[in-house]
C-alpha cells in the first residue's frame, strides 16, 4: 500500500499543476460526485467577512464565500491551478483576490482574517510554520476550519470499491475517527484551539477539524 501511494505522488503532482484542467473530474469519480458537496459542507462552519482559502484549487469554495457575501482570498502554490480558479470565477463574475504563494510564508499582515479554510490539503498543513503562520494571520477569535478527510460509507458495491481505492491511495485513513493526538497537538503549539467534529452527509462521513485564536 506504501509503494503505491508512493508511486501516486507524481499523479497527484501533475493533476494539481499541468493536468489541473482535469481536477474536477477527477475529484468527482473517485467520490463518486460528492466531492463538491463535501466542499460546501465546509460553509456552515465559515464566519466572519474576511476569509482566506489556502488551496483553493478550481475555486468552488471561492465562489460559495463570495456568493455567501464574503470578503474572499485565496492562495495557492500551483500556477495552472490559479489560472483555472481565475477563468472559473471571471466567467461567474467574480474579481478575484487570488495569490500564487506557500502556506508557510502567507503574503498577509497579521490579524486580516476572521477565517482561514482549508479543504482536503496535503501534509503542509502539518507543518509548525504552515499553523504559525494561519495563527498569524488571524484576528483574534477567529478560526481555521479544515475540512482534511471524507470517507463513503454507502454499501452499495460502488461505494465499498471507491472507499477502498480512497483508502489504498493514502486519501483517507483506514478507518473514519479522530486525528492523531501527535498531530492535533501540534495546533496547541501554535497558539490554536482545537476541536474536531465529524459529521454524516448521506453515504460520507467528514472530519472537520477547528482551531480557534485566542
Amino acid at each position: 500500500m506504501r509503494l503505491l501511494q508512493f508511486l501516486l505522488r507524481p499523479i497527484y503532482y501533475l493533476l494539481y499543476h499541468q493536468l489541473a484542467w482535469t481536477y474536477d473530474f477527477v475529484a468527482a469519480l473517485v467520490s463518486l460526485g460528492h466531492w463538491n458537496e463535501w466542499v460546501a459542507a465546509t460553509l456552515p462552519y465559515i464566519h466572519g467577512e474576511r476569509v482566506l482559502e489556502i488551496g483553493h484549487g478550481p475555486g468552488h469554495l471561492q465562489l460559495a464565500l463570495q456568493e455567501r457575501g464574503c470578503q474572499t482570498f485565496g492562495l495557492d502554490e500551483s500556477r495552472q491551478m490559479s489560472r483555472q480558479a481565475r477563468r472559473h470565477l471571471l466567467r461567474k463574475g467574480i474579481i478575484t483576490n487570488l495569490t500564487r504563494g506557500l502556506a508557510q510564508r502567507l503574503p498577509y499582515a497579521s490579524g486580516t482574517f476572521h477565517s482561514v479554510a482549508l479543504t482536503f490539503p496535503s501534509e503542509y498543513i502539518f507543518d509548525p510554520k504552515t499553523l504559525t503562520e494561519i495563527q498569524r494571520v488571524l484576528k483574534p477569535g477567529g478560526e481555521l476550519v479544515i475540512l482534511p478527510f471524507a470517507w463513503l460509507i454507502g454499501r452499495r458495491p460502488l461505494e465499498k470499491t471507491a472507499a477502498w481505492l480512497l483508502r489504498v491511495a493514502g486519501e483517507v485513513p483506514g478507518k473514519p475517527g479522530e486525528l492523531d493526538a501527535r498531530l492535533i497537538s501540534r495546533f496547541a503549539h501554535a497558539g490554536l484551539e482545537v476541536r474536531q467534529d465529524i459529521i454524516q452527509q448521506g453515504v460520507s462521513l467528514l472530519l472537520f477539524i477547528i482551531a480557534e485564536k485566542k
